[in-house]
């Protein structure tokens, strides 16, 4: 199972838990917390004094005081004005991570939320009850108020909900899942959408993949250099001692350990002097992207673990201040960095298939076709791989400088985060595309290589590749096969073959 405490989350066991069906549960010894800083909101009710998200209006209506009677109604308004979202529905696996993000945050005990409320929204999770949210909406200030209305409206049997693999009316979903809608009390709708793990879900369930898609780059690059004929030379650990980026250290590691034993590498005369930079400078352009990965995995697990919403209640010393802790401009940020990062690996993975596919380049027939000119071989899957990364180029402008006002004024600058996490989330799948392509086409190149001379781990990854794709021997339909060998990368199936011989990448 995966315990809840608010304090010790990591965006990896998010995503492994939800992908595994783990079951998630709440700690107890944080629970009275949770319960003390209720206690706190109901002291404050018995108070005259306005207190912002207790008894007041919300933004720009914060000044405006709310009665006693009307606090419940005042949380359900909350909820119901703030689901607004439009566009394709997130992902389910998104909503789940969002869910257990957000009752993770609030597992801290400065929300003010009561427990039966967090049980409720873990029964979710664990009742495979999952809210429908539509994807735009979210400016990432005063957090994913959007989706995370969208979110809270099921705990109140509003909008739709999935229940299993059907769409339905969420009090229906959570009828069948034997759950019951609560009547949400005063700061708990607030303490609800006040957050910014829409954007946060989206970057872990990136950072699990991205981290697939960074050390399969390094194997696929790795059959890339055996079909070239690469240099080996840029490999050697005491370049990348002089300039120790700990990125390309672990990249240029990574390279030599795939390929030890390889003589179309290693045993190879070379005519020539250098590499072109794309073979040449993999352990710098992949670490690179893999430093930029350890800095947004550190920034989001801090993220995950910290109180995101407003007003923040301190219950030992009977506070409550308002703050700006659901402003996602540390989270917006890092996911345009991440985008950039990975648009990087599809960039220069797209020049590796150019060269494999070009004869003035390769050394190899023109396209990789055994009779070129009556076939066009892998002519055109360059074609696609080019603007997979030119689409990338425009996605990867960064959200995060944008803003504009919302709430009359009040909130006059946003973090776009949500809009860097949805396009980092198709950044990636363009990248794993990419890479299936030059997958394809370095297996192909090896076809007019001596086999026999590959080394054990590439030679793993290349019987993986032709266990569901022959060699091309005639043009044939072949968007089929890329996607048969998208699977395999995504699925980690490519990683693992080179991992059982050689033990993990770094």
């Amino acid at each position: 199972m995966l315990k809840l405490s608010g304090s010790d989350l990591s965006g990896h066991d998010v995503v492994s838990a939800i992908r595994q069906e783990v079951p998630i549960v709440l700690d107890p010894k944080q629970l009275k917390k949770v319960q003390q800083a209720r206690k706190l909101v109901e002291q404050l009710l018995l108070q005259a004094t306005p207190v912002y998200g207790i008894n007041t209006g919300f933004g720009k209506l914060a000044e405006r005081s709310i009665c006693s009677s009307d606090v419940a109604a005042l949380q359900r308004n909350l909820i119901l004005s703030h689901s607004c979202g439009v566009g394709p529905a997130l992902d389910r696996e998104i909503v789940k991570a969002m869910i257990v993000l957000r009752a993770n945050a609030l597992m801290k005990g400065h929300s003010g939320i009561r427990v039966e409320v967090l049980e409720l929204l873990i029964d979710l999770v664990n009742r495979d009850v999952t809210p429908m949210i539509p994807a735009q909406g979210s400016v990432g200030a005063s957090g994913d108020l959007v989706p995370l209305a969208h979110m809270s409206a099921t705990l109140i049997g509003e909008g739709q909900a999935y229940y299993k693999d059907q769409l339905y009316p969420s009090a229906q979903a959570l009828e069948l899942a034997g759950l019951q809608p609560v009547t949400l009390e005063a700061k708990e709708g607030l303490a609800l959408i006040n957050g910014t793990q829409a954007m946060t879900a989206q970057g872990v369930v990136a950072l699990y993949d991205g981290k697939i898609v960074l050390q399969t780059a390094d194997v696929v690059s790795a059959l890339t250099m055996e079909a070239l004929l690469g240099i080996p030379n840029s490999l050697d650990p005491r370049v990348h001692e002089v300039r120790p980026h700990q990125g390309q250290i672990a990249t240029a590691s990574n390279l030599r350990r795939i390929l030890e034993g390889s003589d179309l590498v290693f045993g190879q005369h070379h005519d020539r002097i250098q590499d072109a930079y794309s073979l040449r400078c993999i352990p710098q352009i992949h670490g690179a992207s893999k430093d930029a990965y350890s800095y947004v995995e550190q920034v989001l697990n801090i993220e995950i673990n910290s109180v995101t919403d407003n007003p923040i209640l301190f219950s030992d010393e009977g506070d409550v201040i308002s703050a700006g802790n659901f402003h996602g401009q540390p989270v917006a940020l890092a996911l345009d960095f991440l985008g950039i990062a990975l648009a990087e690996i599809g960039n220069v993975s797209e020049r590796r298939v150019e060269r494999l596919v070009n004869p003035q380049l390769s050394g190899l027939p023109p396209f990789l076709a055994q009779h070129s000119g009556l076939n066009s071989g892998y002519m055109i899957v360059q074609y696609t791989a080019a603007a997979l990364v030119s689409e990338n180029k425009v996605l990867a402008h960064p959200a995060s400088v944008d803003s504009i006002p919302t709430s009359a004024n009040q909130e006059d600058h946003v973090s776009m985060g949500s809009i860097a996490a949805r396009k980092l989330h198709s950044i990636l799948a363009n990248v794993q595309n990419i890479l299936a392509i030059e997958l394809l086409c370095a297996c192909q190149g090896l076809e007019f290589r001596d086999r026999t001379r590959l080394a054990p781990a590439t030679q793993a990854v290349y019987e993986l590749v032709r266990e569901h794709v022959p060699p091309l021997e005639q043009d044939r339909f072949l968007e089929p096969e890329i996607k048969i060998v998208r699977d395999l990368i995504v699925s980690g199936k490519v990683l693992r073959a080179v991992e059982g011989i050689i033990g993990n990448l770094e």
